[in-house]
C-alpha cells in the first residue's frame, strides 16, 4: 500500500528554517525616459549611466529611451528594495543633471511618436552589441516598436535545493493561478490613445487621448500586450525541462514564412533581424514566467538550461505600480514569495493542450475585465468566480506566510496576505481601480495627465531622499568601469559581424 501524497503543510514542515531564509529574489525594472512634458525622451542613453552593454545594474530594454534597472539576488526583501531604490536615486540624479528627464511610472507608455521614430537600443560597435541592436530591429519589424515600449517588473526567485523538475512543477502551478497576481497588482487599466492608433482593439474611449477598459486590471498582459500570430502558434508545455527545451528549440529553428519574406538584410545591406525563424533568440518568447539559468559569456540561454538545469524562475507579469516610488512595494514582494513557495509545495499535475487554452483565456479575461462583478474563470473545465477562487487561494497561503514570518521573526508576510484578502473583498482598493479613480478625480480622465503628475512626484521624492557622497562615488565608478569594459570588448573583436551572427544563431549552439 502506497503512502498518501504529502500535503502542502507537511512539505512546509519538512523545509529547514535555513532553506526558507535562503530564499533569494532580485528585480529587473523597466521604465521609459520622458521629458517633464511627458513626451518620450529621444536622447541617447546617458554616458553618466555607463555602458548599457556592460553595466551590471543599469541598461536599456527595447528602446534607447527605455531604461532597465537591475538588482542583485538578495535573501532579504528590504535589502533588495534598498538596492533598487539606490539604483533609482543615482539614475534620477544623472537624468536630472543631464536635462531634467525622469522615468515614466506606468507600464503603458507615454504619448509616443511615430513607430519608426522610436529608437531601438544601441550598445556600441562590438559584434555582441550589434547583435543586440539588430535583434531589437527585428522585434520592431515583427511586432511594432510601440508594443515594445510597454514596461514591467520582472521578479527573479529561487530557493536552495530545488531541482529543475520541481521548478517546472512550480511554473505549472504559477500559470494556473497567475490570474490572482494580475487581479491584485495589475495597474494598467488605461492607455494613451497613441498606443492603439491604427490598431484594432476593444478599448472604450474615456477622454480625449485616453482609452480604457472599465473593469480592466492589466492591459499590458492582455490582447494589446505582447501578442503575435506567430507566437500564438506555440503551445509550449511545462511538463519537463526536456519538453520545454524541445518546444523552444523548435521555435528557434522553425522558418516562419513572413519573416523569411522579410529576409535578414534589406536591399541596401542594412540588417532587419537576426534570423528568419519563428523566434530570433530565446528572449523573444513571451510568457508570464520563465525558467532561467545564469549564462556564460557568449552562451545561449537554452544551452545553459539544458546543460545545467533551472537555477531560478523569472516572474514577468507584474505591472509598475505608479503609487510606489520604485514601482513595487515590500508587501507585494512578500506576497510573491508566498505565492511562489505555495506553487512549489502544492501538487502540480501535468499540463495539457486543453488546460493551456484555458489558462490563456483566464489571463485575457482577468486583464480586460478582472474587476467586473461576478466575473467567472475556467478551472478544470468548470467555471468559478474569480473572487471565490482568489479567496480560496489566499486562505491556502496562510500557513506559508506564517512559516516565513516565524523564520524572519516578523508579521510582515501575514500582513501582506491580509491586504490581499481586503482587496479581494473591496476591489476599489486595487491599483487598477485607484488609477482610474485618480484620473477621474484630478485629471479629467486623462491617462497621460495622471501618469505625468505621478512621474513628477516620484522624481521629486527620490531626488529628495538622502544621498551620500560615497554612494555617488560608488555608482560613478561603476559607470566608468562599464565604459572601460565596453571599450575592451570592442578592441578584442576581429570577426566580421555576418560570421558572428551566423554562428550565434546556429542550431548547434542550442545544446
Amino acid at each position: 500500500m502506497t503512502s498518501a501524497t504529502p500535503s502542502v503543510s507537511q512539505r512546509l514542515a519538512d523545509l529547514p528554517v535555513n532553506t526558507l531564509l535562503g530564499m533569494r529574489r532580485g528585480i529587473e525594472k523597466e521604465s521609459l525616459r520622458v521629458l517633464p512634458s511627458g513626451q518620450l525622451a529621444m536622447t541617447p542613453h546617458s554616458a553618466a549611466l555607463g555602458s548599457a552593454l556592460t553595466h551590471p545594474h543599469i541598461t536599456t530594454d527595447f528602446s534607447e529611451s527605455q531604461l532597465e534597472l537591475i538588482t542583485g539576488a538578495h535573501t532579504g526583501v528590504q535589502a533588495c528594495l534598498d538596492e533598487l531604490t539606490q539604483v533609482h536615486q543615482y539614475t534620477y540624479r544623472s537624468l536630472h543633471d543631464a536635462g531634467q528627464e525622469m522615468l515614466w511610472v506606468s507600464s503603458m507608455p507615454c504619448g509616443l511618436p511615430h513607430d519608426d521614430d522610436i529608437p531601438p537600443g544601441r550598445y556600441g560597435s562590438s559584434n555582441i552589441a550589434q547583435a543586440k541592436h539588430v535583434y531589437r530591429l527585428g522585434l520592431g519589424h515583427r511586432y511594432g516598436r510601440r508594443m515594445q515600449t510597454i514596461s514591467g517588473i520582472h521578479y527573479n526567485w529561487s530557493l536552495p535545493g530545488v531541482s529543475s523538475e520541481q521548478y517546472f512543477a512550480l511554473i505549472r502551478n504559477f500559470r494556473r493561478r497567475a490570474f490572482l497576481l494580475l487581479y491584485l497588482f495589475g495597474a494598467s487599466p488605461s492607455v494613451c490613445s497613441t498606443f492603439v492608433e491604427g490598431r484594432a482593439h476593444a478599448l472604450e474611449p474615456l477622454a480625449r487621448s485616453t482609452h480604457y477598459m472599465p473593469h480592466g486590471t492589466s492591459l499590458r498582459m492582455g490582447s494589446l500586450g505582447y501578442q503575435s500570430e506567430a507566437q500564438a502558434s506555440l503551445a509550449v508545455s511545462y511538463n519537463s525541462l526536456e519538453g520545454y527545451a524541445a518546444s523552444l528549440h523548435d521555435a528557434l529553428t522553425r522558418p516562419w514564412p513572413a519573416y523569411e519574406a522579410m529576409g535578414i538584410q534589406g536591399a541596401d545591406g542594412s540588417y532587419l533581424q537576426l534570423a528568419t525563424s519563428l523566434l530570433q533568440i530565446e528572449n523573444e518568447f513571451y510568457g508570464t514566467i520563465r525558467p532561467k539559468r545564469t549564462i556564460f559569456q557568449g552562451e545561449r540561454p537554452l544551452h545553459a538550461l539544458r546543460e545545467r538545469g533551472v537555477e531560478y524562475v523569472e516572474v514577468r507579469l507584474m505591472d509598475l505600480d505608479p503609487f510606489e516610488p520604485v514601482g513595487i512595494s515590500a508587501a507585494t514582494m512578500r506576497f510573491l514569495d508566498v505565492f511562489l513557495l505555495h506553487a512549489l509545495l502544492s501538487d502540480s499535475p501535468q499540463d495539457s493542450p486543453q488546460e493551456i487554452v484555458e489558462l490563456a483565456r483566464n489571463q485575457h479575461l482577468t486583464a480586460a475585465r478582472g474587476r467586473e462583478p461576478g466575473l467567472k474563470l475556467w478551472r478544470d473545465g468548470h467555471d468559478i468566480s474569480l473572487r471565490e477562487w482568489g479567496m480560496e487561494l489566499v486562505q491556502d497561503f496562510a500557513p506559508i506566510a506564517q512559516a516565513l514570518d516565524a523564520a524572519n521573526a516578523s508579521t510582515d508576510y501575514t500582513a501582506a496576505l491580509q491586504s490581499a484578502q481586503a482587496s479581494l473583498a473591496q476591489p476599489e482598493r486595487l491599483p487598477s481601480a485607484r488609477v482610474l479613480q485618480a484620473m477621474a478625480e484630478h485629471h479629467d480622465n486623462s491617462f497621460v495627465g495622471f501618469v505625468r503628475e505621478r512621474s513628477l512626484q516620484t522624481q521629486a521624492a527620490l531626488l529628495g531622499q538622502a544621498w551620500r557622497s560615497e554612494q555617488q562615488a560608488h555608482f560613478a565608478a561603476m559607470a566608468a568601469q562599464s565604459l572601460q569594459d565596453q571599450a575592451q570588448i570592442e578592441a578584442a573583436d576581429s570577426m566580421p559581424f555576418e560570421i558572428f551572427r551566423q554562428e550565434y544563431v546556429s542550431p548547434k549552439r542550442l545544446g
